[in-house]
């Protein structure tokens, strides 16, 4: 099989995977929302945002194959379909579908050796955080939005196991749909979070107003101000970001070098 030399990315993360690989000359087109590397504001053109994209741009550069994520994506991947274009998307929610996904592009791209070896450096790094016991895992409440509050999606929740934490609704992370991973500002008092950590989708998230809703000073993160912001692109990817930066921003949320417990 011939690996396609023209693909577009509608998602991050496998931008940045192409990146790492060494296989960012095959990238003809880029989600609006790529930015790791920096330079690939500069290098590629952007052909959509996430949930919308610019289909005769994206039929101009005559892509080989077109990379789409989740089911939001569906009707642009529906519509790309009809026009003959090569779809593959992929819907990984959890650390293991991400090491999959490295490795399918390794697959797709014919670099398969370089794709392990990325793939295991992660899982490395993985196994020696989880073989460490921490002093204390302290309980996590993490939020990925504020109106409705949105809970942990699947790899967060176990970013947050491999860091060290215990996430307060763990329970809901194999839930697909963010709207069955909608939790009730009651239901997050009586998880008791002792730390907080703030990712909202697209738009800076504002600790100030976490602490301010009605009630939630008796929360343990609250009272101690532990209520962290980590930049959606490190954490709300499902990719090497994650696996890396998010990870390191995680680990800093939940063990902060001021904190004797730890």
């Amino acid at each position: 099989m011939t690996a396609p030399n023209r693909i577009v990315c509608l998602t991050e993360e496998t931008v940045e995977t192409l990146y790492l690989l060494g296989q960012e000359d095959r990238i003809v087109g880029v989600t609006g929302y790529a930015v790791r590397p920096k330079r690939v504001r500069q290098e590629k053109p952007r052909v959509g945002a996430f949930t919308s994209a610019d289909i005769p741009k994206i039929l101009a550069l005559r892509p080989d194959l077109v990379l789409t994520f989740s089911d939001l994506q569906a009707d642009i991947a529906a519509e790309l379909i009809r026009a003959g274009i090569e779809v593959m998307a992929f819907n990984q929610r959890n650390v293991a579908g991400i090491l999959r996904m490295i490795r399918t592009l390794g697959r797709l791209t014919d670099c398969i050796e370089q794709a392990e070896a990325l793939a295991q450096s992660y899982e490395a790094r993985i196994t020696t955080l989880r073989n460490a016991t921490p002093a204390h895992r302290p309980r996590v409440y993490f939020e990925e939005w504020d109106d409705p509050m949105i809970t942990s999606i699947g790899w967060v929740s176990d970013l947050i196991d491999i860091a060290g934490g215990t996430d307060c609704f763990a329970h809901l992370r194999h839930e697909q749909s963010a709207k069955n991973r909608i939790v009730t500002s009651q239901d997050v008092i009586a998880a008791a979070p002792e730390v907080i950590v703030a990712s909202w989708c697209g738009k800076k998230a504002r600790p100030e107003k976490i602490a301010a809703r009605p009630g939630w000073d008796v929360i343990p993160a609250v009272a101690q101000n532990r209520i962290i912001e980590i930049k959606s692109p490190l954490i709300l990817q499902p990719g090497p970001a994650a696996l890396s930066d998010g990870l390191d921003a995680l680990i800093a949320a939940l063990c902060p070098k001021d904190v004797p417990a730890c």
